[in-house]
């Protein structure tokens, strides 16, 4: 491969990664923003189910489009295998949504996009027992604690006596960080067997059902959509799909500590985005300090190996 070669897959991967991240972290206010239009209040748990719901089986569905236009058969499953795609849609999507939805809506745009980064920890620490090959090292033991200082930094009110932080709201996040630290673990194993794309958007499309009943049993009720509310839904769904088509293409033909390092982008781009659209303050030290030191957490356990910081 020339250099001229080199350098053009890097500016690639570049701009396709931070495409991904951006449109994850604008996922904040986006959501937030959507509450305010279809006057969804933060008690009002079934009609943020429906909301969910109707976005990722959006989600879903667009991704088994693009799936069978690239000419995947959308068949061809066994029952075990769909057995495992119904688990993971009712943890990845259905119950890490739960959890992530109700807590959005009490948290600010800007401290809910620092506690999900968590997930990153979450997932470094989880894979230690499970993966003889992936084990914690001075490196990532160094990145998670930088990156879960973050956090309780974040969670201190400015005279640093007290800790502004609610179970319903911070709570919930990281609760939703984790099981998607888990259910992403059992996600890549049985992608082993099938299609990613596959497997996501079916996953997607279930998990989004079982929000959607749960929606309706809570007998919620979403009303007002207009074709502002309508096309920051269809927004949301969007970048879903989008986010994950580009990103697992990027996983397949790049290294994966090329791709996986811009993670720390993701934090970064939501409490930005959150205080452009949602007019939240992100210039408290606190806030700064929190997002500076989640960020570098990331970055050092998804950085390539060095040998001095192994």
């Amino acid at each position: 491969m020339s250099k001229a070669t080199f350098f053009t897959r890097r500016h690639i991967v570049f701009i396709c990664a931070t495409l991904c991240c951006l449109l994850w972290g604008s996922a904040y206010p986006a959501i937030k923003n959507g509450y305010a239009l279809l006057s969804i209040a933060p008690t009002d748990v079934a009609a943020q189910m429906l909301f969910a719901g109707y976005r990722f089986v959006l989600a879903g569905l667009v991704l088994l489009a693009v799936t069978a236009i690239s000419g995947t058969s959308l068949g061809g499953l066994n029952p075990r295998q769909w057995g495992q795609i119904t688990v993971l849609g009712l943890t990845q999507t259905a119950l890490q949504y739960v959890f992530f939805y109700i807590g959005l809506s009490y948290a600010t745009g800007v401290k809910a996009s620092i506690m999900n980064a968590t997930g990153t920890f979450f997932s470094v620490m989880l894979a230690h027992f499970l993966y003889h090959n992936d084990r914690l090292n001075q490196r990532k033991i160094i990145g998670c604690a930088v990156g879960f200082t973050g956090v309780v930094v974040v969670n201190f009110t400015g005279n640093l006596l007290n800790l502004d932080f609610t179970f319903l709201g911070e709570g919930f996040v990281v609760i939703a960080a984790f099981i998607l630290a888990a259910a992403s673990i059992y996600g890549k194993r049985i992608s082993q067997s099938m299609d990613a794309m596959l497997m996501t958007g079916y996953q997607l499309t279930i998990g989004g059902v079982a929000l959607i009943l749960i929606g309706w049993l809570g007998g919620g009720e979403l009303s007002g959509f207009t074709w502002t509310s309508g096309l920051l839904l269809v927004y949301l769904a969007l970048l879903s799909s989008v986010a994950f088509t580009l990103w697992s293409a990027l996983l397949k033909y790049n290294p994966v500590g090329m791709v996986t390092i811009f993670n720390f982008l993701v934090p970064i781009f939501g409490a930005l985005l959150s205080a452009i659209f949602l007019n939240e303050s992100i210039l408290e030290w606190k806030n700064l300090l929190a997002l500076g030191l989640v960020s570098l957490g990331i970055w050092l356990v998804t950085r390539p190996q060095h040998p001095f910081l192994k």
